[in-house]
């Protein structure tokens, strides 16, 4: 699994950072999501789609 981030698109909502917050956090100044694994292990791949899946914005690209 590979993901990328289009972060002008982050509304900040930070769901993606309540559901897989191994993988994606938020800037302190203005809560903009940041990527903190491109390549996630198996075990986050599930929260990792449900987080793309939740997100207000559409900021995430996820491909296998």
């Amino acid at each position: 699994m590979q993901v990328a981030v289009d972060v002008p698109k982050c509304v900040a909502s930070g769901q993606c950072v309540q559901i897989a917050p191994e993988v994606f956090d938020q800037r302190d100044d203005d809560g903009m999501v940041v990527l903190l694994d491109e390549a996630p292990p198996p075990a986050e791949h599930d929260s990792v789609h449900e987080a793309a899946l939740v997100c207000p914005a559409a900021a995430f690209l996820v491909t296998a």
